[in-house]
């Protein structure tokens, strides 16, 4: 894989914006529980599958309207979640290296440190060795991703199971709440929707999904301002229709996991002192420009839905909050509110806080002269963003969308303004 240097890229905290401080909404309580629920290859646009995390995370807590990731890739991204920091300092740049992550960097092995029981139930890190236990977490079952029949280690006994996946990471889960009511815990779930290759549970495998006619990206015609990848890309409507229908089926078991989970700490009446964030790893493009898939600098690739909910802290009253929040957000935010400070820088600021940021910095390690995206790197404003790809040390192409007036990004329109100079100084140029 050809990735960018160092120097290529923007050092420590340089690429993000300067990020106010302010204090926090609320007086928190100590050491509340921590629920974390990621899924996979989930865009935004899909809140139909999963209402009652819309209506009881978001409704009921804040709704992060310019959620996104900054790397649009599974294991870059997971681990940005896990460290708070963004794919070039933590290492992972791409699906097949997991090791490079620092352990001692992330969000769980702070709160066990710190007195928290972890666990996690379902996805790990791409090509991470199964037989091996996930660092830092005291209780565990991972799995090969697969909907049925997984291959599983299960607090060291590895093995297939039969069933479906969510819903044992369900069970799981449900067995890890009731057997840790005396003590803190962080409970990390990640069930392998809505990846491909969306199967569904049983249940919801024929149920009705409201039909989707695309998007203007999804029909565009003209698309010779785009990177060649992206002009020989031939995927259309139908396939995008065929694509989002099975994902919003396997969503629905991840809003029944949810639910379950709920219920068991509305029973034992912590659901208040419960801190509990849900994201997806990365966005999915339905044919936009046609293309199917992630790792693009485009918005149904890189936003995703993103939800806390912190009713004694004093996120429980569903607002919707516009500021740019993204994965490296994640670990700074759990770790303030478990009153935890970092042991490593992070690039990423704790959500609790009023501080917003006014850019962004994306990036991609792909392989440069392979037929996909390659190399890449943005700056993303929310109304705006400045793609650069490259080939080695150069710049072999350029992207330029005012989102206000172009959301589906149909108008290249590259010129020499503010984010471009801000990229090529952010890089050492």
């Amino acid at each position: 894989m050809s990735q960018l240097s160092r120097r290529t890229f923007i050092a420590g905290t340089a690429a993000a914006a300067a990020v106010t401080s302010a204090p926090a909404a609320a007086a928190k309580p100590k050491r509340p529980n921590i629920l974390l629920i990621v899924t996979d290859d989930h865009r935004r646009e899909t809140e139909w599958a999963i209402p009652s995390i819309v209506d009881l995370i978001g409704g009921q807590g804040v709704t992060f309207s310019q959620g996104c990731v900054t790397t649009p890739l599974c294991s870059p991204s997971r681990s940005s979640i896990m460290s708070g920091r963004y794919a070039r300092n933590h290492g992972v740049v791409d699906n097949t290296a997991p090791g490079r992550l620092d352990q001692d960097t992330t969000v769980q092995s702070h709160l066990r440190a710190g007195g928290y029981r972890t666990g996690l139930f379902g996805k790990y890190l791409n090509a991470w060795d199964l037989a091996q236990a996930p660092p830092n977490f005291d209780d565990f079952a991972i799995m090969r991703p697969a909907y049925r029949r997984a291959q599983w280690n299960v607090n060291g006994a590895v093995g297939r199971r039969p069933g479906y996946t969510t819903t044992l990471i369900r069970r799981h889960a449900l067995e890890f709440i009731k057997a840790n009511k005396d003590q803190p815990w962080f409970l990390y779930l990640s069930p392998y929707a809505s990846h491909g290759p969306n199967t569904p549970e049983d249940k919801y495998a024929n149920l009705p999904v409201p039909a989707w006619d695309g998007n203007p990206a999804v029909t565009e015609t003209d698309k010779s301002d785009k990177p060649p990848f992206i002009q020989n890309a031939t995927q259309d409507l139908a396939a995008g229709q065929k694509v989002r229908q099975a994902q919003l089926r396997t969503l629905k078991s991840v809003d029944d996991l949810f639910k379950a989970v709920r219920a068991e700490l509305v029973a034992q009446g912590k659901l208040d002192d419960t801190l509990i964030i849900f994201i997806g790893d990365n966005g999915f493009s339905w044919a936009e420009h046609g293309h199917i898939g992630k790792s693009v600098p485009y918005q149904p690739a890189f936003r995703v839905p993103f939800y806390l909910s912190w009713p004694a802290g004093g996120f429980g009253k569903g607002t919707d909050d516009d500021r740019l929040a993204a994965n490296i957000d994640v670990a700074p935010t759990i770790l303030d509110a478990a009153g935890i400070r970092p042991r490593t820088r992070m690039d990423g600021t704790s959500l609790l806080r009023g501080g917003r940021r006014s850019h962004l910095f994306l990036e991609f390690h792909g392989q440069a002269d392979g037929p996909g995206p390659g190399v890449w790197a943005s700056i993303y404003t929310g109304s705006r963003i400045y793609t650069e790809y490259y080939d080695g040390g150069g710049v072999k192409f350029r992207e330029y969308y005012d989102l206000r007036a172009d959301p589906h990004q149909l108008e290249n329109r590259v010129r020499a303004d503010d984010l471009a100079k801000r990229l090529a100084t952010a890089r050492g140029l």
